[in-house]
Order: structure tokens, then sequence, then C-alpha cells
């Protein structure tokens, strides 16, 4: 199941531009899984091509994970602020500001 399933997630995920990022949820959406939030955190986990920017896929809550942390601690956070991502207080990704976008899809609400 991985195989393709994956390369739909990484699709996505390869049009996330710098300076954005966009949740598990919303990656399975665009991707026409809506309900397999879980699978593309799976597929972000085990990705070892450097041409997706899984770094820029944070959870609803906009909460990084220790997944992406091969490098260290807080590797994703520094991957992430290195490209303007701006965090809350508490740690997590400012979604109101930062989360992608794509032209054609709805607003925030719609793709959480």
């Amino acid at each position: 199941m991985g195989g393709r399933v994956f390369e739909a997630f990484y699709d996505v995920v390869r049009r996330i531009p710098a300076g954005k990022t966009a949740t598990y949820g919303q990656v399975a959406r665009l991707a026409g899984m809506p309900r397999c939030a879980r699978l593309v955190g799976y597929a972000m986990a085990g990705c070892r091509d450097a041409s997706v920017p899984c770094h820029r896929v944070v959870d609803r809550f906009g909460g990084t994970k220790a997944a992406f942390d091969i490098h260290g601690p807080g590797a994703q956070r520094a991957l992430l602020e290195a490209e303007g991502v701006r965090f809350r207080p508490d740690g997590t990704v400012d979604l109101e500001r930062c989360r992608w976008e794509p032209e054609g899809q709805g607003g925030p609400a719609d793709v959480r």
C-alpha cells in the first residue's frame, strides 16, 4: 500500500513553498485521502527523499515531531525557522500566518 499512496503524499508536500507549512490532515485531503492523516505521518517519518520537504508538515495544532529530529533535538523547528516560519510562545507553528493555502482551495477552515 505504501508506495503509490506515499508518493501521492510526497507530491503534495513537494508543492509546499519555503516559509509555509501544512498539516497532516491537509496533506491527506489534498492527496484525495481525507481520512488518512496518520498515514501521512508514517510517510513523512519514513521518507528519505531529499526532494520532499517533510519538515514543512506539522500536526493540526502546529506541533513539530521528534521523528524529524534525526540530526538532533529541535531540527524540524530549526529548519522551519530558517525558512521564516513563525512559532508561538508555546512552541507551535503559527498556522494563522504560516499555513499553506494552495490556489483554488478554500481558506484555513477547509484545509485542516
